[in-house]
């Protein structure tokens, strides 16, 4: 299988995870095919909580009910991407810019399922350079404590996240300590929240190979 054969492998695999109730779904490449499976079975639950305003439009347009978080509560399940995970299924996410969002909506679900092809799979993140979402006004500060810690932070010109914030996407760190690191990052005054998730990890990993779909759990 391709690297596209990977990821249509690992959102059919999916949908086994889907409950009766209501879904969680990401955003991004990998997660826009799993909402196209889901269109499949829109009939055997109850609606989505989308983590980005594209995802949102991308299940209205299958047909597919999207919820408020708000009204919704606790999910049993969340279902995206990464752009990083190890097999601590400690990710980075945020290359497609929704990570506060995907953040919070992975909160509120019981189960985290990830979604990813082989290329995704590290054994120390940092290689993708991680995106931290920031109030404008903070940019400059922010991105002096960045370097600080070793980063090299680029602004991500002309984007605009969907709270209205703009995105430092940090280059040059080794993150042996992800745990550690996610919650100094979000100590520095002016980030929204930064695109580690290891506080709050995947449950499952569906880790799409030329040979098939590998399941995977936390080391």
């Amino acid at each position: 299988m391709n690297q596209v054969e990977m990821k249509q492998a690992v959102a059919r695999a999916a949908i086994e995870f889907v409950p009766q109730g209501i879904v969680g779904v990401g955003t991004g490449s990998t997660a826009n095919f799993f909402i196209d499976e889901l269109a499949k079975i829109k009939g055997r639950f109850d609606g989505a909580v989308a983590s980005s305003e594209a995802s949102a439009q991308r299940l209205r347009g299958h047909g597919i009910e999207v919820l408020d978080l708000n009204t919704v509560g606790q999910m049993d399940v969340y279902i995206d991407g990464a752009d990083e995970i190890t097999r601590h299924l400690h990710m980075i996410k945020g290359g497609g810019g929704a990570l506060t969002r995907e953040k919070i909506v992975a909160a509120c679900s019981r189960q985290f399922v990830c979604l990813a092809d082989q290329s995704k799979l590290v054994d120390v993140l940092g290689r993708f350079p991680l995106p931290i979402e920031v109030i404008p006004m903070a940019r400059g500060y922010v991105a002096r404590q960045l370097v600080k810690l070793g980063g090299q932070p680029q602004l991500r010109e002309g984007f605009v996240t969907d709270n209205g914030n703009i995105i430092l996407d940090v280059l040059g760190l080794s993150i042996l300590n992800p745990v550690e690191l996610e919650g100094i990052l979000n100590q520095i005054v002016g980030v929204v929240t930064n695109g580690l998730f290891a506080q709050r990890p995947a449950d499952i990993l569906l880790l799409g190979k030329e040979s098939g779909v590998e399941v995977l759990r936390a080391i």
